[in-house]
């Protein structure tokens, strides 16, 4: 599985070269290796072996230093980093990059919260795996936005269920169509205060409904993984292999093939372009320890980079046919950076159940799915497109009684007694695809290897800004309705990158004049490379985007191979 590192004993020639080992990355090196590929995987961060490297995976609070918080000096590293408020712990910070090593420019607030290591964000993500429906392909086309999608639901269809049978997704089937049910394991529970909004939800609406969200944590053993054990320390790593990454699932399979060589601490600078053949012939590769430079070379390509990641290595892959970026005869690479929306909604106290609690740490919420533009009936005059919410309900603990002026009998009692029910529903919106919503390249700030960086200059408009008015207004109607008090909405702001599911920049379409990829997320210039992490989104949908990463990776890997078979790359 990993490479040997003796200089001067290396391999330099392989039939497929994935580059990045995170979710789609790690679909790429498993589909590939099992169709009889010899695959070299390039993780340009540390080796993370599952289970051996997860540090934190045990620890008890009181085993962590500074009540798991970052010391201020600690805290200098990571200036982007430390903008989601929630991620970045003692327990935690090993699998964040250090800004100050890695810099970007932002024209406009972007928050590019990013991890470099084998597994990539898969050992961080937030699980939620939805479906795209018709609804989300056909929507450019129906609004006139940016381009069509090339494919549509029926295409991805059999790639979600085999996407889904392998890395098990709990969940519960709905019937509907703008959310299309899946192969689910046994879904997780609401506790009571959720199923009473969802029975709230269905009398009082016709349009939406309330389910436990669709997860890939395990509810029972799985694919030689263990089921979930409800302690929601999802993001230290889970030694019970209990939730999809590609370090508990994808990589292992991989290996399992003796195919693959996975070479960490690789970092791609470009891809090697052959004028005479019209194919990419290679990579260039710096060590990121050592700093030297190394070429490998192969039939395909597959670049699962990470949105910004792959971009950067397209747009710095320049040659006299590609003096833009390779393949970027349409000038649209680096355009229409999209991500969704999110950080407000509403919340509420609910009075009953006092006699209710619940089991465990359910790493999951709700999901309400969306129910704005349907149809004629469903229709916003204000904004296009739409949005669902993610949340739950929980009982205050213990710390509630910090603020309080009680003491003796009266403070213990407060303290083991569980606090009153609240709820909370946050929106995640769609944001539409913008040219101008950009990155290029600064050929002026260097990173330590010498190489140029990112500039990206990206924001919410006004179609996003108006659908949080109704993100918030819809969340405090519907726990009004259900009986809750003291319902307050909130918007904590809206800056892209936060919600961590970066999309498009190398998009798919039908024509290559306007597209850089084709419908099986192959090169419309350059034919034996394929992107298939969030770079080749043409639209963003508000559904979480990895499950469809991986869809879309596994029917591409098999198309390649056809081709390949066929003697065409």
């Amino acid at each position: 599985m990993y490479f040997n590192d003796k200089k001067g004993t290396e391999q330099q020639t392989w039939d497929a070269i994935v580059i990045g080992s995170g979710i789609s990355g790690g679909w790429a090196a498993k589909e590939l290796c099992e169709k009889g590929l010899k695959t070299l995987v390039l993780e340009r961060g540390r080796m993370v072996r599952h289970v051996q490297d997860y540090p934190t995976m045990f620890k008890a609070p009181w085993e962590l230093p500074y009540a798991d918080q970052l010391t201020r000096e600690e805290l200098k590293n990571y200036p982007v980093q430390r903008r989601t408020g929630y991620t970045l712990r003692q327990s935690t910070k090993h699998w964040w990059v250090n800004d100050l090593e890695n810099p970007y420019t932002e024209v406009k607030r972007f928050d590019w919260i990013r991890g470099y290591h084998v597994g990539g964000r898969s050992i961080m993500w937030g699980r939620q795996s939805y479906r795209w429906s018709d609804l989300d392909f056909e929507a450019n086309l129906k609004d006139g936005v940016a381009v069509d999608w090339p494919i549509r639901y029926k295409d991805i269809e059999p790639w979600y269920d085999y996407v889904e049978r392998f890395i098990g997704v709990s969940g519960k089937k709905e019937g509907l169509p703008q959310l299309p049910d899946g192969r689910f394991l046994p879904p997780m529970e609401l506790n009571c205060v959720e199923e009473h909004l969802r029975q709230q939800i269905a009398e009082h609406y016709d349009d939406r409904i309330l389910t436990i969200g669709r997860s890939a944590n395990l509810t029972k053993p799985h694919n030689g993984r263990g089921q979930c054990q409800y302690r929601n320390l999802c993001i230290r790593g889970c030694p019970y292999g209990a939730y999809f990454s590609s370090n508990a699932s994808t990589l292992p399979a991989a290996e399992a093939t003796g195919n693959m060589t996975l070479r960490p601490h690789s970092i791609v600078n470009s891809i090697i372009y052959d004028p005479k053949t019209n194919r990419a012939t290679g990579v260039r590769v710096i060590d990121a320890r050592t700093g030297e430079w190394h070429e490998f070379y192969a039939k395909v390509i597959f670049c699962c980079a990470s949105t910004l990641g792959t971009t950067f290595i397209l747009l710095n892959s320049t040659s006299e046919t590609f003096p833009d970026g390779l393949g970027n005869s349409s000038g649209v690479l680096g355009h229409y950076l999209m991500d969704h929306h999110f950080m407000c909604g509403a919340a509420g106290r609910f009075e009953g159940f006092e006699d209710k609690y619940y089991k465990g740490r359910r790493p999951n919420g709700i999901y309400i799915p969306r129910f704005r533009n349907l149809d004629k009936k469903t229709r916003h005059k204000d904004y296009i497109r739409g949005f669902g919410y993610q949340g739950g309900a929980s009982r205050l603990n213990w710390t509630r009684a910090i603020r309080e002026m009680g003491f003796g009998p009266k403070l213990k009692e407060e303290l083991t007694a569980p606090g009153p029910w609240r709820m909370g529903l946050g929106g995640f919106g769609e944001c539409l695809p913008y040219y101008e919503n950009k990155v290029t390249l600064n050929h002026e700030k260097k990173d330590k290897w010498g190489q140029p960086t990112l500039v990206i200059d990206c924001e919410f408009k006004d179609n996003e800004m108006k659908m949080r008015e109704d993100m918030k207004a819809s969340a405090a109607e519907m726990l009004e309705a259900a009986g809750f008090k003291d319902v307050e909405t909130y918007d904590a702001g809206a800056y892209p990158g936060l919600a961590i599911h970066e999309m498009g920049t190398a998009r798919m379409g039908r024509d290559p004049k306007t597209s850089v990829l084709n419908g099986w997320n192959q090169m419309h210039d350059v034919p034996n490379v394929f992107v298939t992490d969030g770079a080749c989104m043409t639209s963003s949908a508000c559904q979480n985007p990895s499950l469809t990463y991986m869809a879309l990776t596994a029917r591409a890997a098999a198309y390649a191979v056809e081709l390949l078979k066929k003697g065409e790359l």
